[in-house]
């Protein structure tokens, strides 16, 4: 039978001559993209420069404690406040003013207290009072002043103290007013509903509610995550095994994959569709259940955004969505798999001789920890230098009043204000720490310093995925040319190839990663300036930036699809990035139908693999977390939110199956472009004799016929 194809097009280059003494990647090579290769070095010493300077400037304490009115830490060890660890509002009605959602302060003095006071007090029935009393409410007052001198008038024209004390209870390290309700829905602060402010006026406890509320503004979004942290500390050992588990059936299939390919890919098939079958059930089961129940055909338009996501889960619009979110999926892979159905009896052949080249070099296996561990180590990096960053800046200070002052807002320095202009002029302002900045030559260009912080990330991300890819391709290159196999495989074909990765093509790898890195960064500035134009009423330029970000992302897949083959083909050959990416294109496109019979199609039963593993792992975390498998209902744990630990197990495994079926999915794309070399080097005559197994031929004859029809 006539093996090649017609004469290809020759705008895609020539097609690849016959040579006696190629067998397969090449030890005798240079090193390539020399200049992108001092780059990248330069590029990281820079990056380790902005970390230095990072850690010398930053301040991760901004993020952990809170800071009163002296920009002080409370709570800080090592410190006179180590045993003030909340934060105590002088005046908690003033955080009402719309000046909190503006500055994101709080225009009152703030102290660092070690507990929250429990009862209502007011400072001029204290001062009288003396005693127990006085001493109880110094605690709130400002320290190294000698109180016996002053008169209560005095105290409060130099906000020494606050006029009043109401129960108050911690919340984010902060004293807020202890609110409740009663019965009829009347508010109250520690069982009162009226109270004097200590300057003679009557507040009601509505008002203190109002400027509860303005006062936590910033810290009321780690509501949420501290019910989500809390959760993580009562299921993290549960979702430790549940990832385990998503190893252990990752490991199974691959290792079944290697002796059942044929079977496993059935029965994969099979099981997707029964799984993503049974969550439409369970959803319409659901969504049957809550027929006439009170509040249960409430939409999801009218119940907002909620704190409490559990409450979405008892109105039947959520799990009608649900519902056809997964019929639509299930629709497209039934439609999908019926039109593909002969190009699946190739793909399997193709991942049965892949299978065969994973066992011959089963440490390709274990090559993804070290993938996930400098991953880990990039992303470590990037977080902690963002943080040290974003908290590097000085404490600023503002001049703060509630009657009209010429100075309002105006920068000061506590330690002269008293003596200032400001303080002479407005009788009731104070110079109070207002937020982080500063006006040095580093704070100017601070924001360069982030932003080369988010590129040099992308950068040794993609740096240290190219790397794997490379390695990778190389191993199962080093299989296919061996002529006699596995005899002819040379000794620890993964250590080999990494080595010439890292010794000759350091730069050619960060040539790839560097443009596809640029791309990715000019997508985050595009969401970026999604983000800051949603309030915006431009119909066209929202229109622009949705067509600007969907190009992007295209470009950004073929970068990916391109760099990918370029890999190979460096791994292969030992050229530089430029002439590997136009080779593998070229070689692509002189057998573009067999890229669309074979490999695509591969890739589709790949991801069917990573969806049943996902699904398998996400439906037993829901029955467990949800306590609705009784068996082990007692040893379940008790969570705000149990699709926390469900979430994290879905994404986790989807993780861990991606990393093992990479090297499954890095196999086929390897093992096909080297078929296609060799069909373009040999013509299976004795002289020129094919490397591919006698599986490959066989499915090169089906991939023919497939062509024709397609043809």
């Amino acid at each position: 039978m006539e093996l090649e194809e017609k004469n290809p097009d020759p705008k895609y280059g020539e097609t690849r001559k016959f040579d006696p003494n190629f067998k397969g990647p090449i030890h005798n090579r240079g090193c390539t993209d020399v200049l992108c290769c001092i780059l990248f070095i330069i590029a990281l010493l820079g990056y380790f420069a902005v970390g230095i300077i990072a850690w010398s400037q930053g301040d991760p304490r901004k993020v952990i404690y809170p800071t009163d009115s002296r920009g002080q830490f409370c709570g800080q060890a090592g410190t006179p406040l180590e045993k003030k660890p909340l934060l105590f509002y002088f005046n908690i009605l003033k955080c009402a003013s719309p000046l909190v959602l503006l500055e994101f302060q709080c225009p009152t003095t703030q102290l660092c207290v070690e507990k929250c006071p429990d009862n209502h007090m007011t400072l001029v029935k204290s001062k009288l009072m003396k005693g127990e009393g006085w001493e109880y409410y110094k605690q709130f007052c400002k320290g190294g002043v000698d109180f016996e001198k002053l008169s209560a008038p005095e105290i409060l024209r130099d906000n020494l103290c606050p006029a009043m004390l109401m129960p108050s209870k911690p919340f984010t390290r902060r004293c807020l007013p202890a609110l409740g309700t009663m019965k009829n829905g009347v508010v109250v602060v520690g069982n009162q509903t009226n109270f004097d402010d200590g300057e003679g006026v009557n507040v009601n406890a509505s008002d203190v509610l109002e400027a509860s509320k303005k006062s936590n503004v910033v810290v009321e979004a780690r509501q949420v995550a501290m019910r989500i942290f809390e959760d993580y500390t009562q299921s993290w050992h549960w979702i430790l095994l549940g990832l385990v588990i998503a190893m252990v059936v990752s490991l199974i299939f691959i290792v079944l994959l290697r002796f059942l390919a044929g079977i496993m890919i059935w029965v994969m098939i099979v099981l997707v569709i029964l799984v993503i079958g049974y969550g439409i059930f369970h959803c319409y089961m659901e969504f049957a259940s809550l027929k006439g129940e009170p509040g249960a055909d409430v939409t999801i338009r009218d119940l907002g955004i909620q704190t409490d996501f559990s409450v979405y889960l008892q109105i039947r619009q959520t799990w009608l969505a649900f519902m056809i979110i997964l019929a639509i999926v299930e629709v497209i892979i039934i439609l999908l798999l019926i039109f593909l159905r002969k190009r699946i009896m190739i793909a399997i052949a193709l991942i049965k001789e892949a299978s065969r080249a994973v066992g011959n070099v089963m440490s390709s296996l274990f090559y993804p920890l070290l993938t996930f561990a400098l991953l880990a180590l990039v992303i470590a990096y990037w977080a902690i230098t963002a943080v040290f960053l974003s908290t590097s800046n000085e404490q600023v200070y503002k001049v703060f009043n509630t009657t009209e002052c010429e100075y309002s807002r105006d920068t000061c320095n506590p330690k002269t204000f008293n003596t200032s202009n400001a303080s002479a002029q407005c009788a009731d302002a104070e110079c109070l720490f207002a937020f982080y900045g500063g006006e040095t030559l580093y704070h100017k260009y601070l924001i360069l310093f982030q932003f080369y912080n988010v590129f040099l990330f992308f950068w040794c991300a993609n740096f240290v995925t190219a790397l794997g890819q490379v390695t990778l391709s190389g191993a199962f290159a080093s299989y296919y040319w061996a002529f006699k196999k596995p005899e002819d495989i040379p000794a620890f074909p993964i250590f080999s190839s990494l080595g010439r990765a890292l010794r000759y093509h350091t730069g050619s790898l960060a040539f790839g990663s560097l443009i596809l890195s640029l791309v990715q960064v000019i997508r985050v500035l595009l969401e970026y300036l999604d983000h800051k134009l949603k309030g915006a009423q431009n119909k066209c330029a929202k229109f622009c930036l949705s067509c600007m970000k969907c190009c992007f992302w295209c470009l950004e897949k073929c970068i990916k699809f391109l760099n990918r083959n370029a890999y190979i083909m460096i791994a292969i050959y030992g050229k530089s990035f430029c002439p590997s990416a136009k080779n593998a294109f070229f070689l692509l496109m002189r057998n573009i139908v067999r890229v669309a019979v074979l490999d695509k199609v591969t890739d589709f039963l790949l991801f069917l693999g990573k969806l049943l593993i996902v699904g398998i792992v996400g439906i037993f975390s829901f029955f467990f977390f949800s306590g609705r498998i009784k068996a082990v209902e007692e040893a379940a744990p008790s969570l705000n939110y149990y699709w926390v630990p469900i979430l994290t197990l879905v994404v986790g495994s989807y993780l861990i199956a991606h990393g093992f079926f990479s090297v499954y999915a890095m196999c086929v794309d390897t093992l096909f472009l080297c078929f296609l070399e060799d069909l373009e080097r040999n013509d299976g005559s004795p002289e020129r004799p094919y490397f591919m197994s006698q599986n490959l031929l066989e499915l090169l004859k089906k991939s023919n016929e497939q062509s024709k029809s397609v043809d």
